[in-house]
């Protein structure tokens, strides 16, 4: 499978491979980043033995958000996660009509 451009003695193929190779790169560096991060945060709580513990999720069932919580700062942390929802719904829908003037 050839290029267009390689017929005609350019090499534009190989630009397109440098861009997506770093943009691969990127992609990993910032998994690692996550994955270390969060070996960071066990490693640290583990160490300094106790502390109260909170967690919250929101979990999307077509468009409706369900937001749940449990500990000291539930309530906290369900603001978030309902603020959170609002906005990804809003971003979905401006992308949705930005999509349609396009003719998607």
């Amino acid at each position: 499978m050839g290029y267009a451009d390689e017929e005609s003695g350019e090499n534009a193929g190989e630009e397109g491979v440098t861009v997506s190779s770093r943009l691969f790169l990127l992609v990993i560096l910032g998994f690692v980043m996550v994955f270390l991060g969060v070996i960071l945060i066990v490693v640290a709580a583990a160490l300094s033995g106790g502390g109260a513990t909170s967690v919250g999720a929101v979990i999307f069932i077509g468009p409706f958000p369900i937001v749940i919580g449990a500990g000291p700062d539930m309530t906290f942390l369900i603001a978030v996660g309902v603020v959170l929802a609002v906005l990804s719904v809003i971003v979905f829908l401006v992308m949705r009509r930005k999509g349609e003037s396009f003719g998607f």
